[in-house]
């Protein structure tokens, strides 16, 4: 009886080691934003955090300060949240990032997500050098100017994969490509900004070709990312892929479900040993009880025999 006591002592220990170790360890958010990192001046977005599967509650930081606290209505295994932004603003633009709480321990804080308020200044004019239809191997040169003095110039290529490029100017900015090959074929617009999460409204889009020599005088371009019919800039800029958060939420599912299952084991055992302890109790109170029957059986005819 005592070795099978410590053995489910020991199973019960390694239990809650691993659980404390697991919850020492909390993984990094992910974060994210819809329909767009870069909002529209008025227009709403929606920040999503999705922790561990075991996360009891959501803290939102915008500019390195608490904004926002939630918890989590989704199931445990999927589970996630919402900050919605009815209205973007250039107070409401800048640097996110959010945390979980798993029990009475935070998560570190995932990686930074930074938000664009656009339409806040005039509209630029893109043009580009040589021309908008090159071929494979040439150099070409965006050329961005707003009519305002400014700082800072961004241009962005339509497409999810794709990321802003920043030049520093007062009336106009370069951007210089090349050599250009099919994958620098798409469409294209810039922004000037004050600062960079405060932009102005997107230029009109520049259409460059990128042809291969060879190609019967083709000068169509295959689209060598993902594209969307909606406006342009809609699309999603996350912090990891999506088979990252795949691949950290499966292994979150396994860990939980293994932790469930020795929960369930050690819970079946104590109430086996439980159960084998009353038992054996229960046999050694009557036995004993026997055994008393007995002697006072005994006694009762020792008196009876000393009287006659």
């Amino acid at each position: 009886m005592p070795s099978t006591l410590a053995v489910f002592l020991v199973l019960g220990l390694g239990l809650s080691q691993r659980s404390s170790t697991q919850k020492q360890m909390l993984s990094k958010p992910a974060i994210w934003v819809r329909p767009s990192f870069m909002i529209p001046k008025g227009r709403s977005a929606t920040i999503g955090c999705r922790g561990a599967g075991e996360a009891m509650e959501y803290q939102l930081h915008f500019e390195g300060g608490l904004s926002a606290l939630k918890r989590p209505k989704s199931s445990p295994v999927m589970n996630w949240v919402k900050f919605p932004i009815p209205a973007m603003t250039s107070h409401t633009a800048g640097q996110y990032r959010c945390s979980y709480r798993s029990g009475e321990l935070w998560s570190e804080l995932s990686d930074p997500l930074e938000l664009v308020v656009t339409g806040l200044y005039d509209t630029p004019t893109l043009s580009v050098e040589p021309r908008s239809e090159v071929t494979s191997g040439e150099n070409v040169t965006f050329h961005c100017q707003l009519a305002t003095a400014t700082s800072t110039f961004f241009l962005l290529k339509k497409g999810r994969s794709s990321r802003p490029q920043l030049r520093y100017g007062n009336l106009r900015a370069e951007f210089h490509l090349g050599p250009v090959t099919p994958a620098h074929g798409g469409t294209y617009r810039c922004f000037g900004s004050y600062n960079n999460h405060a932009w102005s409204f997107p230029s009109k889009p520049v259409k460059l070709l990128v042809k291969v020599p060879g190609d019967a005088g083709d000068t169509t371009f295959a689209p060598t990312e993902h594209t969307s019919s909606d406006y342009w800039d809609s699309y999603e800029l996350t912090t990891g892929t999506q088979s990252q958060k795949d691949h950290l939420l499966w292994n979150h599912m396994i860990q939980n479900l293994i932790r469930l299952g020795l929960a369930v084991l050690v819970l079946v055992a104590l109430m086996g040993f439980l159960l084998e302890d009353w038992l054996h109790r229960r046999k050694s109170q009557e036995r004993a009880h026997r055994a008393s029957r007995r002697g006072c059986r005994r006694r009762l005819r020792a008196q009876r025999a000393l009287e006659t």
